[in-house]
């Protein structure tokens, strides 16, 4: 998943979900399995990044791709995409008004959707 907007007019933005086909020292081949570059090869390059710290006295630098190896993600990365299966788990009830339907209509069909409530107490049934 894309952690920085490479090209917004492409659709390479922060969230876009690919895999990654080659792997170089300065740059990273992927397909893209989101959005308008749906299928697109693109290249990835390595990026400056700094982080915000106010605390540190020194500006520190990297260089790093900008990508994070996901398996799930928040209902609010998924804001925005399609995606055949969505596995919800709910630990605790959604935080914000429209959160649950955010998460329940990224999926294209019912038969997509699994939804595992957790958190509480079994309650008994006679």
């Amino acid at each position: 998943m894309l952690l920085r907007n490479i090209d917004q007019s492409a659709g390479l933005c922060n969230g876009t979900r690919g895999v990654i086909k080659k792997l170089g020292k300065r740059i990273l081949e992927a397909k893209v399995l989101t959005g308008p570059s749906r299928w697109n090869k693109i290249l990835i390059p390595r990026m400056n990044l700094c982080p915000t710290d106010t605390t540190l006295h020194i500006k520190l630098q990297r260089k790093q791709f900008p990508i994070l190896v996901c398996f799930a993600m928040t209902i609010n990365k998924s804001q925005g995409q399609t995606l055949a299966h969505v596995g919800l788990y709910l630990e605790k009830s959604v935080f914000t008004h429209g959160q649950l339907y955010v998460a329940v209509s990224r999926v294209k069909s019912r038969n997509g959707l699994k939804i595992l409530l957790g958190g509480g107490e079994g309650c008994n049934t006679t």
